[in-house]
């Protein structure tokens, strides 16, 4: 029998996600659900999928992996699988519809990190924490793991932001900024909301209390940490604008010459519905050092820049048009090249809130204003979810079997024999 899959090695391609993909597939119903809270620690992660770095920058999408997972098993079995892919959708659309969310969190890290700077107490008991030098067992153990491999098990994440706020009592921006630094699947929405979670924001006064005995029986005995927090006292702040509509973008893209743009939100052109469009030229870029001040790990950098380079070798092959990577995204450039390449109009996939957003809001008005339109396409799954994630999570899952039916996921839904073709593909990279 094979060792169970470490989270030591993910191999920046959607080759390398397509073999986990397939290789997970008989346990994604009920043994997953039955044992998908244990973290066995980094050489053993038979237990959970690990296809979130996949995921997160879409090298497979969630689309692909509901669609694999209800062609073998149903619906009901797969029920806690099915939830877990969801939940990526609801984090987008919540952040998506409340970007207010995202702007008070980097006000108030923006504080807190020249706090940092200034040294003192503060600085120093956050220096411990983001070192592993706590003396919390667990805790610095799973510092450890997450600087070393970019990844850490979903249920750990809770137990390390728990312990960071309630314990440490430290600010949950920098908790959630020191992870979204590390993790190779580092999602704005997923990771901000999460802490949020835990510190009793995002369900208001519903907290996350990472206890001793569970800690010990989720992790097969390796930890049974003392002094931990006995209370998780909700954290508090003003209430947050009633939730709005997702900003406008396009469903396809228009006819005529275009460059197309790819970014670290969404690394699976080949699927996107750009039949329309005429693509003259092919362009690469990412934002992940802008995802914080303080300097992002070379892991989750290195996993950003490998997944750019498959997905451009992809997209070259794809649409006959060779790709270049770009260090940085400037208008001028920008246009420049669109006049030499005869387009005025860069497609793209829809960034969603956060960095490469931010680098959207910036570039298009000056884009404009050389007569070149940066035109986003938005995912039909993400425009059939997102409208339903404004609230709490239990909203969007009752209608799933609604929403699963209007993707027409299912075992004929998206080409068998590509995605056979594909995985064989996959394999042999392996």
């Amino acid at each position: 029998m094979s060792k169970p899959p470490s989270s030591r090695i993910f191999p920046p391609m959607r080759a390398a996600g397509l073999a986990r993909l397939a290789e997970f597939l008989p346990a994604a119903a009920r043994a997953y659900a039955n044992r998908r809270n244990t973290d066995h620690g980094p050489d053993d992660r038979g237990n959970v999928s690990i296809l979130s770095p996949y995921l997160r920058h879409r090298l497979v999408t969630e689309r692909e992996v509901l669609d694999r997972v209800l062609g073998r098993h149903s619906l009901e079995a797969a029920e806690k699988f099915v939830q877990e892919v969801f939940w990526r959708g609801y984090f987008k659309g919540h952040l998506e519809t409340r970007p207010e969310i995202w702007s008070r969190y980097q006000a108030a890290l923006s504080g807190q990190q020249a706090a940092v700077g200034e040294g003192g107490g503060f600085a120093r008991a956050y220096r411990k924490a983001v070192e592993g030098r706590t003396g919390i067992d667990c805790f610095d153990a799973w510092v450890e793991e997450l600087r070393e491999t970019g990844y850490l098990h979903n249920h750990t994440r809770m137990w390390l932001a728990s312990i960071w706020i309630f314990t440490l009592r430290l600010p949950w921006e920098l908790g959630a900024d020191f992870t979204f630094r590390h993790f190779i699947d580092g999602d704005p929405a997923s990771n901000t909301l999460s802490w949020r979670w835990v510190g009793g924001l995002h369900t208001r006064g519903k907290t996350y209390l990472a206890r001793p005995d569970n800690i010990a029986e989720h992790t097969g005995g390796r930890f049974r940490p003392k002094g931990l927090a006995r209370e998780a006292i909700a954290l508090d702040e003003p209430p947050l604008p009633t939730a709005k509509p997702a900003r406008p973008a396009d469903d396809a893209a228009p006819a005529g010459p275009a460059l197309l743009l790819l970014t670290e939100e969404d690394l699976h052109p080949e699927s996107l519905p750009l039949a329309s469009a005429e693509i003259r030229g092919i362009f690469a870029c990412h934002a992940t050092a802008a995802r914080s001040a303080f300097a992002v790990s070379d892991l989750a950098l290195a996993f950003a820049e490998g997944a750019m380079a498959d997905a451009a070798t992809r997209a070259s092959t794809h649409f006959g048009v060779e790709a270049e990577p770009l260090q940085a995204l400037q208008a001028d450039d920008l246009a420049r090249r669109c006049r030499v390449l005869g387009a005025e109009r860069i497609l793209t996939a829809y960034a969603p809130v956060g960095p490469m957003g931010e680098e959207f809001a910036r570039l298009r008005p000056a884009l404009a204003r050389s007569g070149i339109a940066l035109t986003e396409i938005r995912r039909g799954e993400d425009s059939l979810v997102w409208p339903h994630a404004t609230k709490g999570f239990f909203g969007l899952r009752e209608r799933i079997p609604d929403l699963v039916a209007k993707m027409g996921i299912g075992a004929e839904a998206m080409q068998p024999d590509l995605f056979a073709r594909e995985t064989r593909r996959a394999a042999a990279h392996r």
